[in-house]
């Protein structure tokens, strides 16, 4: 639902509908608070924003891949990759690095990397074939 298949080369991030934030307030895109560190997940006392660097130089086989199907990924199955690095395959054929902060029953938030930095994007989790995370 929050997907944008039309992603541009300008690096414009498209958020959800009415700009009305769908995601819990404790991510947002903006970054990590005063006194938090970037991409370091909850009980770490950090914050919840990016990682402070690029995902890993490889990409994964599909083949090793879970939630694999022709239904929705499930929330329990992808929940265990939040702030961690995970590489999404969506039912478009498009695939790439994420780093997801927030998955919630029907959808997933956090940020996916375009090659040189991270923007925060929000998917629904029946756009999602399979993912592997790290």
């Amino acid at each position: 639902m929050y997907y944008n298949d039309d992603y541009d080369s300008q690096n414009r991030q498209f958020g959800p509908p009415y700009g009305v934030p769908f995601f819990p307030p404790f991510s947002p895109p903006g970054g990590p608070g005063p006194g938090q560190g970037p991409g370091l997940g909850p009980g770490t006392g950090a914050g919840f924003g990016p990682p402070s660097g690029p995902p890993p130089s490889f990409t994964p086989q599909q083949a090793q891949a879970q939630g694999f199907g022709a239904y929705a990924v499930d929330p329990g199955a992808i929940r265990p990759c939040t702030y961690r690095f995970v590489y999404l395959w969506l039912t478009n054929g498009r695939q790439f690095w994420a780093w997801l902060t927030f998955v919630g029953r029907r959808s997933a938030a956090g940020y996916r990397w375009i090659g040189f930095r991270w923007v925060y994007f929000g998917i629904d989790l029946d756009r999602i074939e399979s993912f592997i995370c790290y």
